[in-house]
């Protein structure tokens, strides 16, 4: 066994992080990611320490494959890997997305259990075993690293799927991924289907085995682990847990029960756990999922006692109640900064003590939004600037800008709203509307000016920090033309707060809107072909 001479810790207890926020993550209801929210949220995930990032999807779309492929010429450090099903042209597009990262990876898939391959795929058990040896052989061609999944395989019958894994086996695959793919089985289960397979297929023990588990019976977390105990040593996951569904095992829970259990389960990782905090707000505050306040690890009831007896303990002694220290995920980082006169160098070397390269236009468009927010608060703090950046790195070209906007209300009749956008093209359009609430005609007066009829779905408002300064940091899921998409805004005013949020989730349904109008145009010429993640 080959030992880690830093810690003494063996390097065949080391799991790998397979993060999936990208692709199976952004497959959530109302995310909406642009290529640059991507990179960003990539280029943090490097900083974290994964050590693999599914970028994306590249078949299934333009803006994906132009994401995937940005993420794979820009971001260091990572295997950036692009899924694709068995056919070669989903192939081809995935490795044309990736070849220019560091250290490609090309993951296919294809389903084994019955009910898939009867009514989803209309197809033989035979087919099936051709496609995956035509595909991991194919994907060959291109990069030695190749993983194969066996989609909906915790459902699969055990002994034709172990068929089809050494079928990838013997065709090159070096990662063989096994999933719960609709969150159905139970840790005992899952982990005795490990050792099954790895019964059946002795292979199994010279490659790395991984697991995907979803959360529909809140048991992804507890499945993951199941997996590892049983031999697997690669984990699934995405920031905050989101994903198809109920999503996917939270990859802060799985990083922190490693991390902290560490000494018990004899299992580690390499990710840096002081960017775990930063990771999710991150990720929350690009798309629009808000993390519920008792999430384990990053909820912001996580650390917080509200019982007398519990106060009491803590006060005494930390670990009287607290099984982890806040600051070992980077919680730390309220801490004050920035004051009211610190210039451009100061501004930029506190964004690149966060992560953030800025410089040139962008630089001075964060100094600006820095200024702006040092006359309303007496100081600025870490999470001030992270909100603030990522509000401006948000914004596109091809968004809509809220230029102005004054509300009238009083006691005596309904609010009226005047606000002035700034289209795509560059022209300002205006428009007036009155509503049940200022929030309610402010929303309608956008309407108006833009010319699209977007129904409001949810409206979320947060404090980025505490105390009658902080800056507002509004989240809005709108509807339009049936597409659910998800914008933010922030700004110690709600009210522009909001109206941000609101242009942003309606520029990027827009963009949805586009992209599957596009997509249905190809798909009619047969140039794609509809996907199945």
């Amino acid at each position: 066994m080959t030992e880690n001479t830093t810690q003494g810790r063996r390097e065949a207890d080391r799991v790998r992080i397979f993060d999936t926020t990208l692709r199976d993550g952004e497959q959530s209801p109302g995310i909406s990611l642009n290529k640059a929210e991507k990179l960003e949220i990539a280029n943090q995930l490097a900083r974290l320490g994964v050590d693999i990032i599914e970028a994306g999807f590249p078949i299934t779309s333009p803006g994906d494959f132009e994401a995937v492929q940005a993420i794979a010429r820009e971001v260091h450090g990572p295997v950036i890997c692009g899924l694709s099903r068995t056919s070669f042209q989903d192939i081809d597009a995935a490795w044309k997305a990736i070849k220019d990262s560091e250290r490609p990876r090309i993951h296919t898939f294809i389903a084994t259990s019955d009910i898939h391959i009867e009514r989803k795929l209309q197809t033989t058990r035979d087919d099936v075993k051709g496609q995956a040896r035509a595909a991991v052989a194919h994907a060959k061609q291109y990069t030695d690293d190749v993983e194969f999944s066996p989609e909906d395989g915790s459902r699969s019958d055990v002994e034709f799927m172990a068929e089809v894994i050494q079928i990838a086996l013997d065709e090159g695959a070096t990662t063989i991924n096994v999933p719960d793919t609709v969150g159905y089985t139970m840790p005992h289960e899952y982990g005795a289907m490990f050792e099954e397979l790895y019964r059946l297929v002795p292979d199994l023990r010279n490659v790395v085995v991984s697991v995907h588990c979803h959360n529909d019976l809140g048991l992804a977390v507890a499945n993951s682990f199941a997996g590892l105990q049983a031999g697997c040593r690669q984990v699934e996951c995405a920031v905050n847990g989101i994903g198809e569904r109920a999503g996917n095992a939270s990859l802060e829970e799985i990083v922190m029960l490693l991390h902290t259990r560490e000494s018990s389960v004899a299992l580690w990782t390499g990710a840096n756990t002081r960017e775990i905090a930063r990771t999710s707000r991150l990720v929350s505050r690009l798309t629009g999922y808000n993390v519920q306040p008792n999430k384990a690890i990053v909820g912001r009831n996580a650390f917080a006692h509200e019982a007398g007896i519990h106060q009491d303990g803590v006060l005494k002694e930390r670990t009287t109640y607290e099984i982890m220290d806040a600051t070992t995920i980077g919680l730390e980082t309220n801490s004050i900064v920035l004051g009211k006169h610190s210039g451009r160098h100061a501004l930029r070397k506190a964004l690149e003590e966060l992560g953030f390269e800025v410089e040139g236009p962008a630089l001075n468009t964060a100094f600006r939004r820095f200024k702006d927010l040092a006359d309303k608060k007496k100081a600025i703090t870490a999470l001030d600037l992270e909100a603030i950046v990522s509000d401006e790195m948000r914004q596109s070209p091809e968004s809509f800008v809220l230029e102005s906007f004054d509300i009238e209300a009083s006691s005596n009749r309904a609010p009226l709203a005047h606000v002035a956008v700034r289209m795509p093209g560059g022209e300002v359009a205006e428009g007036n509307f009155t509503g049940d609430g200022p929030v309610d005609a402010f929303f309608s007066a956008i309407n108006a000016a833009t010319g699209h009829e977007a129904r409001l779905k949810e409206y979320h408002v947060s404090a980025v920090t505490g105390g009658r300064d902080a800056l507002g940091e509004v989240t809005v899921l709108l509807e339009l033309n049936g597409f659910l998409a998800s914008g933010q805004g922030v700004s110690t005013d709600i009210l522009e707060a909001s109206g941000r949020a609101y242009l942003r989730a309606l520029s990027n349904a827009l963009s949805e809107s586009a992209a599957a109008e596009a997509e249905h145009h190809l798909r009619r010429a047969g140039a794609v072909e509809t996907p199945t993640p």
